[in-house]
C-alpha cells in the first residue's frame, strides 16, 4: 500500500513559478513509476509527466516540455514537480500517482492516488 500526499499548489501570476511535492509512505516507493496528472474544471484527467523508479528516465506531455521537470528523491520518498513559465491554461488540480507496471501515459495502470492540489495560474 502506498500513500501520496501533494503539497506546492497555490495562486501564481503567468509566467511564475512553482514547485509541487508528493509525499509517499511505505517502503516500496522506489519499485513504482511515479506520474503526475492534473484536471481542469469540466475536462478529462490528463497525463503532465512521469519518472521512472530509478530517475533516469522522463517523460512528459507536449504542452509543459521544456517548461516542467520531473524528479524523485528515494531518499525522501518524494517526487517533485517544478513548473516554469506558468501560463493559464496550466490551471488546474494536479494529482501525483504511483504505477507498478511503468506504463506512464494511461491514468488507468496508476495504482495509488493523492487527494491533489490546486494551481491556479492568474493572466
Amino acid at each position: 500500500q502506498v500513500q501520496l500526499v501533494e503539497s506546492g499548489g497555490g495562486l501564481v501570476q503567468a509566467g511564475g513559478s512553482l514547485r509541487l511535492s508528493c509525499a509517499a509512505s511505505g517502503r516500496t516507493f522506489s519499485s513504482y513509476t511515479m506520474g503526475w496528472f492534473r484536471q481542469a474544471p469540466g475536462k478529462e484527467r490528463e497525463f503532465v509527466a512521469a519518472i521512472n523508479w530509478s530517475g533516469a528516465n522522463s517523460y512528459y506531455a507536449d504542452s509543459v516540455k521544456g517548461r516542467f521537470t520531473i524528479s524523485r528523491d528515494n531518499a525522501k520518498n518524494t517526487v517533485y514537480l517544478q513548473m516554469n513559465m506558468l501560463k493559464p491554461e496550466d490551471t488546474a488540480v494536479y494529482y501525483c500517482a504511483a504505477s507498478y507496471s511503468g506504463v506512464y501515459r494511461s491514468k488507468s495502470t496508476y495504482d495509488y492516488w493523492g487527494q491533489g492540489t490546486q494551481v491556479t495560474v492568474s493572466p
